[in-house]
């Protein structure tokens, strides 16, 4: 529930959690709050500092760039092997899924949180379906591992990010249900990088400072 309410933006970057109320609010003991404390910290999503609590993590410009780097390789990779090994079933799906996310980011705007929470829900579901199409599990996991994606969608909601170009999705699996590996890693790449400087310019700036002691 903490997870989900960062990933709906409802808790901003900075923001510092009291284990005291989080317990009163879930109607727990601080025992389990302090594991989940723990494995969003293990997941990158929230950071602690001694004496001074934990808070949603703030990125900082390294960490965003780095991010989209990881992304970038993983997801190219992905899309290369989807390319050369998705059946004609699989692209037909693929196709299918990006006209519905693309349709849905036309409206994401005008939608309140909730509505952009089920477009991220379905971005991620088409990423997460070109790495299945890829048949390689390792990789599937690396992307999973890496937390690519849902540092993806942590950054756009933190930036406020919701109008996409049309077809944006849609022209990506075009290209990757081609026959053109190389194409495909391009496409993936530009993909990747699309809104990375808006992205760093909405974040860095709220970044907040001190913190405050909450536990």
């Amino acid at each position: 529930m903490i997870r989900e309410a960062i990933l709906r933006g409802k808790v901003r970057p900075g923001t510092v959690f009291s284990r005291r109320k989080l317990a009163e609010d879930f109607g727990m003991s601080f025992l389990p709050i302090s594991e989940a404390l723990q494995r969003l910290e293990n997941d990158g999503l929230v950071e602690s500092r001694p004496r001074a609590g934990t808070r949603v993590r703030v990125p900082n410009i390294e960490e965003i760039r780095g991010r989209y780097v990881v992304r970038e390789a993983l997801e190219a990779q992905s899309a290369r092997l989807c390319c050369e090994r998705a059946t004609f079933e699989e692209r037909l799906e693929l196709q299918r899924m990006a006209d519905q996310l693309d349709t849905l980011y036309s409206h994401a705007e005008a939608g309140g949180p909730d509505f952009q929470f089920v477009v991220h829900t379905h971005h991620h579901e088409l990423h997460m379906r070109i790495a299945e199409y890829a048949r390689c599990e390792e990789l599937k996991q690396a992307i999973e591992k890496n937390h690519v994606l849902i540092y993806n969608w942590f950054f756009d909601v933190t930036a406020q990010r919701r109008s996409l170009p049309p077809h944006f999705h849609a022209d990506l699996v075009k290209v990757i249900s081609g026959d053109d590996i190389h194409a495909a890693d391009n496409a993936m790449r530009l993909h990747v990088q699309y809104g990375l400087p808006d992205v760093i310019e909405r974040i860095v700036p709220e970044t907040p400072g001190e913190w405050r002691l909450k536990r």
